[in-house]
């Protein structure tokens, strides 16, 4: 869990750039910085991954997968109800808590899947 959670806080916070940020939310042009982005997350997770448990290497590719569905469900929301910090909307810190909730627990499940199977 402490290495997902590693690698959540590089690639979420240290490693995002306000292209990614700003451009993942948008309702047109958002694929490029939404994959930069999730491709960010994919390889620091993939490097840890391969120093820590290689065998579970296709844990990076999941993390992959779920990291950009969320990422994705949270810009159609702040595209298309304008649930953003410059419109002040009232559920923008509320959309932000849910998207970091949702990705701690996807790293708690892979963390459990790695432990039961390591």
């Amino acid at each position: 869990m402490l290495l997902l959670t590693v690698k959540h806080v590089i690639a979420d916070f240290v490693l995002q750039t306000s292209w990614m940020a700003i451009g993942k939310d948008q309702k047109h042009g958002w694929a490029l910085p939404l994959l930069a982005h999730c491709l960010v997350h994919l390889a620091v997770a993939m490097v840890l991954i391969l120093i820590v448990a290689p065998r579970f290497w296709f844990v990076a590719l999941i993390d992959f997968a779920i990291h950009i569905t969320v990422d994705r469900a949270k810009g159609l929301c702040a595209a298309n109800f304008g649930v953003t910090q410059e419109n002040k909307h009232p559920w923008f810190w509320t959309l932000i808590g849910v998207d970091q909730a949702l990705h701690h627990l996807t790293g708690f499940g892979l963390s459990i899947f790695m432990a039961a199977n390591g």
